[in-house]
């Protein structure tokens, strides 16, 4: 089991990494293992603290499960226990979440990124439920809760996670629907229980009211600033933190849910970090100032994350905003 201290810093949000036919409603096999491996491997070997698949940019909703089997064993095996990995189990219902957990424990993975399942609405007291129920039967698990209330139709509460805490396999959370007061009593229910990661945009100032790191997608675009900024707010030189994070910002992901997921597969294939593949049916039709928009934030984070990779990690203060 991974000990709390070891969920710190980034947490890179894996593609599915498609294969060149992925994008037919008519293949059965696309996941691309090569491109898995050599995007992974160097994420690794840059300095990424922790990965997650299978998320909704992982396209946990679109994975046969063969698929789903092929892409757990491929990361199991590039991985090799030497950053924490949590694969996305969630599912439209609660056995197909179960049933991709035993596969995780037995492929060998640290963890799963865990949502409610998602085809009908839950209240607070069945999600709690849920959580809890599934925490008992994998006690050797260690569970990062996936909280999307776009996705998964529920908003999860600070008081629920008093109930949380009390399992100890329950570690983690990717989370960015708190302002700062809610973030703050959050804190105060699971600090030293949960390691809680906000999105990207937010790790400054919310490291410094407690955030254990944030989750990231376009670390795939290349980690380096990312990695700047999390080693600011680790050492609590918040001025750098804020001057960082305020670059950062220059660039939004498209925001429409129609777009959002593919818009964020062509920026990072644009960025030529590492290749996701093409978009899958049937999300690949993507207009075309959508598209212009997407792929000109690759080539502008290129640009930034090849200014910070020229930076020795102590030197980040000297990056100044555009």
């Amino acid at each position: 089991m991974l000990e709390l201290s070891q969920l710190r810093g980034v947490c890179a949000m894996m593609p599915s990494f498609t294969t060149a036919d992925g994008g037919s409603l008519d293949a059965r096999a696309t996941i691309d293992v090569d491109a898995l491996a050599a995007g992974v491997e160097r994420m690794i070997g840059d300095g990424i603290h922790v990965l997650a698949t299978t998320g909704s940019f992982g396209e946990c909703y679109n994975l046969l499960w063969d698929e789903f089997q092929t892409l757990v064993r491929a990361s199991v095996e590039v991985v090799r226990k030497r950053v924490p990995l949590f694969v996305g189990v969630t599912s439209p219902g609660p056995r197909e979440v179960l049933e991709k957990m035993r596969f995780v424990r037995e492929a060998g993975a640290d963890g799963v990124l865990l949502g409610m399942p998602y085809y009908i609405p839950a209240s607070v007291e069945n999600a709690t439920q849920f959580f809890l129920d599934v925490a008992d039967r994998f006690p050797d698990l260690a569970i990062m809760i996936y909280h999307n209330p776009t996705y998964h139709h529920i908003t999860l509460p600070v008081p629920m996670f008093e109930q949380l805490v009390t399992r100890p396999n329950i570690m983690a959370m990717k989370d960015s629907h708190r302002d700062t007061t809610q973030f703050t009593r959050l804190m105060e229910v699971t600090r030293g229980h949960l390691a809680v990661f906000s999105n990207q945009a937010q790790l400054f100032p919310y490291a410094f009211l407690g955030a254990a790191g944030c989750w990231s997608i376009g670390a795939w675009m290349g980690p380096w600033p990312l990695l700047h900024l999390w080693d600011a707010c680790a050492a609590g030189d918040w001025e750098r933190a804020r001057t960082i994070s305020l670059e950062l910002g220059i660039d939004r992901p498209v925001q429409d849910l129609r777009w959002r997921e593919s818009s964020l597969k062509l920026s990072i294939n644009e960025a030529g970090y590492c290749q996701v593949g093409p978009l899958r049916a049937p999300f690949y039709h993507v207009p075309a100032d959508v598209a212009e928009t997407a792929r000109t934030r690759g080539r502008r984070w290129r640009e930034l994350a090849e200014r910070y990779r020229a930076l020795p990690r102590q030197a980040a203060a000297a990056a100044q905003p555009a």
